[in-house]
């Protein structure tokens, strides 16, 4: 049964995290269990990278804020991505309204759950057509894709055009990309909430890779979406992870010359959590 992580914040907000990423003094290494918790992560961690990029100042970085953004438009225009988010969202909903009246749990709480999950659902279930079609109807940006795949296509001579809108003020830039992000937003939030409640049903727990080795066989009957194993970024080390529904494998290895992995032979601490 789902550990309930009823916890008062910014729900769906766009902090996320990186498949590897510091939390605090560690390193939270994520591996995602099944292709569609798998396509959740790579939209936050582009997501993530957009908006430190619109949020700098530099036209060099507000063109990879462009490339970012089709990027997007690549992983999130699955046809039936938004039907599995939908999907997602309504059985969320239902377990957390499960939950009504429980006095164990703070109402106040439940309810902004609740309401953030009808918000995200309503809003992507509003948008008509799949992710970025608005920005596909948009002739000025579609000819930068066509040109972005070219080693150098953007180049003054090439693209005129975007080459000026590079020399726009800053606030002129952002304002045009905000814009072009709006009609991403419904899935990227749906999502982002998808992983947060995620995340916190999993119960980190202290292992030890012994000889730099760790093996775990999953419980039966219960099905685990993703695995997130915290790291003391002092040792030195990066876990290679594989896992399925009956088994979870990782291997330690160490960075050698030339960028080489090698095995990790030492006993090795770290927190493991599996979040279903």
């Amino acid at each position: 049964m789902r550990r309930l992580a009823l916890r008062p914040g910014n729900w769906g907000n766009t902090s996320g995290y990186d498949s590897a990423v510091r939390e605090n003094t560690v390193i939270v290494y994520e591996y995602p269990f099944n292709e569609r918790v798998r396509t959740y992560l790579r939209l936050e961690y582009l997501y993530r990278r957009l908006i430190e990029l619109v949020a700098r100042e530099s036209a060099l970085d507000h063109h990879f804020a462009i490339l970012t953004l089709f990027e997007i438009m690549d992983v999130g225009g699955r046809s039936d991505l938004k039907s599995e988010v939908l999907r997602d969202l309504e059985r969320e909903k239902q377990v957390f309204g499960s939950y009504r009246d429980n006095p164990h749990v703070t109402q106040d709480v439940l309810d902004n759950v609740l309401q953030k999950f009808t918000e995200c659902f309503e809003q992507l279930n509003q948008q008509t057509g799949k992710t970025g079609q608005a920005l596909a109807s948009n002739d000025w940006l579609m000819s930068i894709r066509s040109r972005a795949g070219i080693p150098g296509g953007t180049c003054a001579f090439d693209l005129p055009a975007y080459f000026a809108w590079q020399h726009d003020a800053v606030e002129r830039r952002r304002t045009d990309l905000a814009e072009w992000m709006v009609t991403l937003n419904p899935l990227v939030n749906a999502v982002l909430l998808l992983l947060k409640v995620l995340r916190d049903s999993g119960l980190p727990q202290k292992v030890m890779a012994n000889a730099g080795q760790y093996q775990q066989t999953l419980p039966q009957g219960r099905s685990f979406q993703l695995l997130r194993l915290a790291l003391e970024p002092s040792l030195g080390i990066i876990p290679e992870i594989s896992a399925n529904r009956l088994i979870v494998s990782i291997r330690m290895m160490q960075q050698a010359s030339e960028g080489r992995l090698t095995p990790w032979a030492e006993d090795a601490p770290f927190e493991l959590a599996l979040c279903s």
